[in-house]
């Protein structure tokens, strides 16, 4: 009978037993983690021209004088990233990469380019954004596909608008919306 009493104690206490087991699991492990989320909205001015021109030509049909409008034009970009739409506003980074027009008609550029924060919050962490750049729609989609510091091991997607265009001078300042999702340890 006391055999049969001790096995029904243990039976009605390992549930009790495992919770501790159960919790450390869930809280520990990283893959039982639910990533960070992160919101970020900064604004890109991309200057191709004028004294602060943060945008340059390198090859195409016509060589350095191709237009970024002309498909198969390559085009480097060191441009200012900033807290607000204005060009005055305070500068949190730099956008460096490049752009590739892709698009038979012109229209659409491939961009692939790291936004390094300088100031701020994020200051010594990097998002890498690629994807598709058809500029004549309001909206355009891209990818998040990498990060570093704050950002590592991020995904995530962002929505790049035009907050101004000046095509005659190809001057444009996009507003980026990003969300991205991460670890941070």
């Amino acid at each position: 009978m006391s055999n049969n009493v001790l096995t029904s104690i243990s039976r009605f206490h390992l549930p009790f037993l495992a919770l501790p087991f159960i919790f450390w699991a869930a809280t520990a492990l990283p893959f039982w983690r639910q990533p960070n989320k992160t919101k970020l909205l900064f604004y890109v001015h991309d200057y191709l021209t004028g004294h602060d021109a943060s945008a340059l030509t390198v090859a195409g049909k016509d060589g350095a004088t191709t237009s970024i409008l002309q498909f198969g034009t390559l085009l480097v970009v060191d441009d200012k990233v900033t807290e607000g739409p204005d060009p005055n506003s305070k500068e949190i980074g730099r956008a460096q990469g490049m752009y590739l027009n892709s698009q038979l008609d012109g229209k659409g550029l491939h961009m692939v380019f790291s936004v390094i924060f300088t100031q701020g919050e994020y200051k010594g962490s990097t998002l890498e954004i690629q994807g598709a750049d058809l500029f004549a729609m309001k909206e355009r989609e891209f990818s998040v596909v990498s990060g570093t510091g704050y950002f590592r091991f991020v995904r995530g997607y962002g929505i790049m608008t035009t907050e101004f265009l000046d095509v005659a001078n190809l001057r444009g300042i996009l507003k980026l919306d990003i969300t991205v999702k991460h670890d941070y340890y």
